[in-house]
């Protein structure tokens, strides 16, 4: 199977039981038509065990919140 995207690396957001988490530095494959991002097993184990194996963050920030209506 040929790959097709493009080695990157992305910051991924996640909004999980009312907590946003940001994961910077991800490791990714991006699809040069779309931009659509693509991740590995490997990699989305690794997201799961940052935000529920209760690592310590590297630095929290904080971030305006708006309602649309």
């Amino acid at each position: 199977m040929k790959e097709t995207g493009v080695k990157t690396r992305v910051t991924y957001t996640l909004n999980h039981q009312g907590k946003f988490y940001i994961i910077e530095n991800v490791p990714a494959r991006m699809c040069r038509e779309t931009g659509e991002e693509y991740f590995s097993p490997e990699t989305v184990e690794r997201i799961h065990g940052l935000i529920h194996g209760g690592a310590t963050p590297v630095r929290m920030v904080g971030t305006h919140l708006y309602s649309y209506t």
